[in-house]
């Protein structure tokens, strides 16, 4: 049997004008069946992300002014950077940045 988890992401608040105006995305990753939340945000960017990373990227985390849920609790509380994502976790990403 082959390894594989699915996680749901969901990017909000603007983001998803950076994700080709997708808000809902359920990728599955063969060969994993968990992987550690900085190796997923690479994973998105390399996967997901039509453009503009310096938007959604700073360094090896999310920028500052991106709320993330992570099965609907901020990730801080979760081990922010260090949580590993497990198969069927809920992943959300909110821009609370907006121009004016």
């Amino acid at each position: 049997t082959s390894t594989f988890m699915r996680v749901r992401l969901e990017f909000s608040g603007g983001l998803e004008l950076l994700f080709n105006k997708v808000k809902h995305h359920e990728p599955v990753l063969e060969g994993r069946d968990s992987i550690p939340f900085g190796e997923l945000l690479v994973w998105i960017q390399k996967n997901l992300l039509q453009e503009r990373p310096e938007l959604f990227m700073s360094g090896d985390s999310v920028r500052p002014g991106i709320l993330v849920l992570i099965n609907e609790t901020d990730w801080e509380i979760m081990g922010g950077h260090k949580y590993v994502v497990q198969d069927g976790d809920s992943l959300v990403f909110i821009s609370t940045l907006h121009g004016g």
